[in-house]
């Protein structure tokens, strides 16, 4: 059985209960975990507590020395890391080798970026002042993260927040708490109680977290649903809420592109890890001219996708993350088929192999705008396609979507790139270039999507707050106190 960290100590949970981690792929059991429940929360708290005030005041060459040696140590940690979150996720091995990288990546960006600059000086209002807008770190955040990027969703929090000076709750999923575990030996250069790690589901732990009066900040990626709850518990006592949730994103294919490569851009943009990922295309709108095409090869690329055994070498596509991932996923297809919609390829799981949590990349034809793909979040490996007259109907389309994460286009018509992106409700528009991220670029939506920014420089602004500091170097009375020398 693994333990949780807390103030530099593995411990299990208080309780003494655990939680089994299943392998998606085989549907055996891994390992278990501890069931964190209030009373470990509490002690992981109170570890970050103590320690914030060390944190925050080490000068800044020095944090960020050590979060350059996380980053080394992530890199000297990829393959074991990897393998873990393959087992325990279903992510096929080559894209859990880069996301690690990819959290390494954003350690090295906010090693530099945290000690870049820390405010700015304004002009004063008097001679003999300065004027100073400082940024200061919250205190406590706690990072609840979700099991489709485990490692990457957190280093998007994690990162940031100890760059700014704060310290670290950590809350993983109960799907997939394994890979999060084993950051213990990553992150143990850092000062001890800085970052904790407490494993449990939401409703306990994660209620605890969110709750606990020495939380300053509640960083969490996932469902709307869940969300809406966080932001209603933390309302009650004004903590700061940072929500990245979930996405019903748009894929825009124009008629002046090559429709082969335009399918290859749709079949990865849709059907990676399985489609479970916030930014996965969810709404194909196809030029008419070219949509008869354009299904035919995304037919195609959709059926030449390799699915199996996630740590294979030949693999494109593991598992879905769980029976009940994969359950919804199920009755998606069903209920659009119900209400009209024709499966073009896919719908059903695969003959071999016979266990695990597999499915096969589906593409919809005949569907509509009012279909429930069209309007909520699938996350599951489900393409409707729909064609559309113009450039003007797959904006307007695209816009009848309560979410604004991200959206895509495939162009070569700069009017119809600039039309979209300027009209479009999204917090990332990719042109030609779809799911891309770039840790100097703000990542995060609009409407249901959220309220937040993650990697940038407003990634760390998300993690800060605003001193005024107004000094004046030379003790005197100022003209307008008291007594008032009234003038006609």
């Amino acid at each position: 059985m693994q333990t949780m960290w807390i103030g530099g100590e593995d411990v299990a949970a208080s309780g003494g209960a655990t939680i089994e981690v299943e392998n998606p792929a085989t549907e055996e059991r891994i390992d278990d975990v501890p069931r964190g429940t209030g009373a470990d929360v509490d002690r992981a708290v109170q570890s970050s507590a103590r320690s914030f005030e060390r944190w925050w005041r080490l000068p800044g060459l020095d944090r960020a020395e050590l979060l350059h040696r996380v980053a080394a140590n992530l890199r000297a940690s990829t393959e074991s890391l990897a393998r873990m979150m393959t087992l325990e996720g279903g992510k096929p091995l080559l894209e859990n080798r880069d996301e690690v990288e990819w959290c390494a990546g954003c350690f090295d960006y906010y090693a530099e970026i945290g000690r870049h600059e820390r405010g700015r000086v304004i002009a004063p209002v008097r001679e003999h002042q300065f004027n100073f807008v400082v940024k200061e770190p919250y205190g406590v955040v706690a990072a609840i993260v979700p099991w489709n990027y485990p490692l990457l969703l957190l280093c998007w929090k994690l990162a940031p927040a100890l760059a700014a000076g704060n310290t670290v709750v950590v809350k993983p999923s109960e799907l997939t708490p394994l890979s999060t575990l084993m950051l213990r030996g990553v992150l143990d250069v850092l000062p001890e109680g800085v970052v904790n790690l407490v494993t449990g589901y939401g409703n306990e732990a994660g209620e605890a977290l969110v709750s606990h009066p020495d939380v300053d900040v509640v960083a969490f990626t996932g469902s709307v649903a869940t969300g809406r709850r966080i932001a209603m518990r933390a309302a009650e006592s004004l903590k700061k809420v940072h929500l990245e949730l979930g996405g019903n994103d748009p894929f825009i294919v124009c008629d002046d592109v090559d429709v082969s490569i335009a399918a290859k851009g749709a079949a990865f943009a849709t059907f990676l890890n399985m489609g479970q990922v916030c930014t996965s295309a969810e709404r194909f709108y196809v030029f008419e001219n070219v949509y008869e095409a354009f299904v035919e090869q995304l037919v195609d690329n959709a059926r030449a996708l390799r699915i199996g055994d996630p740590m294979g070498p030949d693999i494109d596509l593991g598992p879905m993350v769980s029976a009940a991932q994969r359950d919804k996923t199920e009755k998606k297809v069903a209920a659009a088929e119900g209400a009209g919609a024709k499966l073009a390829t896919g719908g059903r799981r695969p003959e071999r192999p016979t266990a695990g949590y597999f499915y096969e990349p589906t593409v919809l034809t005949d569907v509509s705008p009012t279909m429930e793909l069209f309007t909520e979040e699938t996350f599951g490996p489900i393409a409707p396609v729909m064609p559309v007259k113009d450039i003007d109907e797959a904006c307007r389309l695209a816009n009848q979507s309560r979410y604004g994460l991200g959206a895509s286009i495939y162009t070569n018509n700069l009017e119809y790139a600039m039309t979209a992106a300027s009209n479009i409700r999204a917090g990332t528009f990719w042109v030609n270039d779809p799911l891309t991220d770039n840790d100097a670029g703000p990542f995060g939506g609009m409407r249901l999507s959220g309220n937040a920014r993650e990697l940038g420089a407003e990634g760390l602004e998300g993690f800060r707050e605003t001193k005024h500091i107004h000094l004046d170097y030379k003790v005197r009375a100022m003209p307008d106190w008291y007594p008032y020398k009234w003038k006609v």
